[in-house]
């Protein structure tokens, strides 16, 4: 009977230890995903938003150069084209580049917006049109703000996921860690259980003699 019952408890400490081993690799399977979306996150901050930043500063410095140039009276015409003509080269440089990161379909609405204007900027700098080209120049520098406000919007979104990771992360780490401990215990446990029952003495009867 005892043995019995000896064999009984070590299936189900068996059982138990599966459980846990099982629960913890699971965990790590988990924090691995977790991992590569928050590295997918910080790719995408960099790549798609950080960078873009970048071109819509490219963008605002060639825009207010074109409608300064547009209203200086000290050029004639044919000096401001050509002036203007290689700004709108360097946006049409930048047009490219910003077509590869990954846009929002707001993002694409607006950045249609753009390329018109800047088409329209272009057509009337070449028909010497310069008060329509300070006004469409203006119009492309709004439209880079609201580009400007959903890169800005986009990043946090991205960092608040990826933060939200790094808390799933922890908590799966605190789980881990109390698991190991009680796995830890229990072995000890039975470590000691199972001198104890080595140390023990069965008296011997006593003596007829």
């Amino acid at each position: 009977m005892k043995q019995q019952n000896s064999t009984t408890n070590k299936t189900k400490a068996a059982i138990v230890f599966l459980i846990v081993m099982i629960i913890i690799l699971l965990s790590n399977f988990y924090r691995l995903q977790n991992s590569k979306k928050a590295n997918e996150d910080i790719n995408t901050l960099f790549n798609d938003r950080l960078i873009v930043t970048d071109y819509i500063f490219q963008y605002a410095n060639d825009l207010h150069n074109i409608k300064a140039l547009a209203i200086q009276n000290s050029l004639n015409d044919a000096q401001k084209k050509a002036a203007i003509a290689t700004l709108v080269n360097h946006i049409h440089t930048i047009d490219k580049l910003y077509l590869k990161t990954s846009l929002t379909p707001k993002e694409k609405n607006f950045f249609v917006s753009f390329l018109a204007s800047s088409t329209t900027i272009e057509i009337n700098s070449k028909n010497f049109n310069w008060p329509q080209v300070t006004q469409s120049s203006d119009q492309a520098i709004k439209t880079l703000k609201l580009l400007s406000r959903i890169q800005i919007n986009e990043g946090k979104i991205k960092l608040d996921h990826s933060n939200s990771i790094h808390r799933e992360n922890t908590t799966w780490g605190e789980l881990q860690t109390a698991l190991l401990v009680v796995l830890g215990a229990a072995a000890l446990y039975l470590l000691i259980a199972k001198r104890k029952k080595i140390k023990v003495k069965i008296p011997e009867s006593p003596s007829m003699n």
